[in-house]
């Protein structure tokens, strides 16, 4: 039994070195034959986003691939959040008054413990985008609850295990103001992602190279996927020099996908899968031209994508 114990151990040991990023294997795979579809922020257009409801609909209406963000707390957690701070257009306070624009950004989620930021209500308030958004009293989830609720739900259901698209919500500016440091944030992140096994499952994606290129040199079997804002005027080729690799995903805004970036992506064997498309004609015409998947508010378009 002893020496059971101590092989057991030294395998479970390797194991964890591996998948860290102790040996250097590709994160890039083969083109996938499915369209990958994406929920954005679950499915905000129907439910209130980045939380547990929106990913469990965004699941009954047949997504590959659940997209979110992360945010850090001051104890260290990691919850679903687009801001790092709460957002006026879609928080009601503990005193049951709505957030005000001029006092978001001192709503703080880096400088309040995970206990403090339950209190907050992210789901009732009426979004003044999204008018069909059925509203429930809901807070910003731990991803650890998320995981565990996503999985088990499939598993009840019988349902294919569900792909993760997590970003990361980090810029240079904000540094250890709203958030820790690139290095910090992509550690605690991944410690989540190896405790829960889904470290085949996920990919992380971010505006902020600093984030890739750290899950890329120290977790290099982790998928990564680069974020291009509508109003970026490099060429492709300088976002991937800048970049410094190749990445599993390249994920621009719709608005900027063209034929010609689909194929020079394709001939790096990277995948492309824009962000946010709402409206079912402009989703045919980048599935035909070739995206590899695309990333919605509403989910339910899919159904109609042939």
């Amino acid at each position: 039994m002893f020496w059971t114990a101590i092989i057991m151990r030294y395998i479970n040991l390797l194991v964890l070195f591996i998948v860290s990023g102790c040996v250097h294997s590709p994160a890039n795979k083969t083109m996938p034959v499915t369209f990958d579809k994406q929920g954005h922020r679950g499915c905000r257009s129907l439910m209130p986003e980045n939380t547990i409801p929106a990913m469990i609909k965004a699941i009954d209406l047949a997504v590959n691939t659940l997209e979110m963000d992360i945010v850090i707390t001051k104890d260290k957690r990691l919850i679903l959040s687009h801001e790092p701070f709460f957002n006026h257009e879609i928080t009601t306070k503990p005193d049951g008054k709505f957030v005000a624009e001029s006092e978001e950004r001192s709503l703080n989620i880096y400088g309040m413990t995970y206990e403090e930021t339950r209190k907050y209500d992210v789901g009732s308030k009426p979004h003044p985008r999204f008018p069909g958004q059925q509203k429930i009293k809901v807070s910003k989830p731990l991803l650890s609850d998320l995981i565990d609720s996503v999985e088990m739900y499939c598993k009840q259901k019988n349902l294919k295990k569900i792909n993760y698209n997590i970003e990361t919500k980090t810029q240079p500016l904000t540094d250890n103001i709203y958030h820790p440091a690139p290095q910090e944030f992509v550690d605690l992140l991944i410690n989540i992602i190896l405790l829960k096994r889904i470290e085949k499952r996920v990919t992380i994606q971010s505006f902020d190279f600093r984030t890739l290129q750290y899950v890329h040199r120290k977790y290099p079997l982790i998928k990564t996927a680069m974020l291009i804002e509508e109003d970026d005027k490099r060429a492709f080729d300088q976002q991937l020099k800048e970049l410094g690799f190749i990445p599993s995903v390249y994920s621009p805004h719709f608005s900027l996908v063209t034929k010609n970036i689909i194929k020079a992506c394709h001939e790096k064997n990277i995948l492309v899968i824009p962000w946010t498309v709402d409206e079912l004609e402009k989703m045919k015409d980048l599935k035909q031209i070739g995206a590899d998947g695309i990333i919605s508010d509403d989910p339910s378009l899919f159904k109609r994508l042939l």
